[in-house]
């Protein structure tokens, strides 16, 4: 089943701890891109606003204090009913064996840093219609 741009994605929860990166995102995935997004500072703050956001994918810088993305992930994925959620990491780490690290522990893709806010959401929706496809 081909799967369209509108697949239904319209939640995210972005977790991102630069300020500046957040707010480029927010425009980019609100404004641009249409999407619903609850902007967390940091894994504990997505643990805690995830059960109200209900998000289908979830953003995830992977460099933060305390809990990097890696982390919130695994946290994420202990929780009733967010283990098959779609996750996206975002990072400047790109090399071909971090992105396969990212992939192995559970990333249905990788968005470099810097992103292009004009393309971001189209980016994020290709991941989500690849991840939709599979699963």
């Amino acid at each position: 089943m081909k799967m369209t741009p509108d697949s239904g994605l319209n939640r995210i929860l972005m977790v991102e701890d630069e300020p500046d990166i957040r707010a480029v995102a927010e425009l980019a995935l609100e404004a641009i891109g249409g999407f619903q997004l609850t902007a967390c500072e940091s894994g504990q703050q997505a643990l805690e606003q995830i059960g109200e956001c209900q998000p289908q994918l979830i953003l995830l810088d992977v460099m933060m204090p305390v809990m990097d993305g890696p982390a919130t992930l695994e946290a994420i994925r202990r929780l009733p009913g967010y283990a098959e959620i779609p996750a996206v990491f975002m990072t400047a780490k790109v090399q071909s064996d971090e992105v396969q690290g990212y992939l192995t522990q559970g990333a249905a893709g990788v968005i470099p840093k810097p992103f292009d806010p004009l393309t971001l959401a189209d980016e994020i929706r290709e991941i989500w219609n690849q991840a939709s496809a599979i699963g």
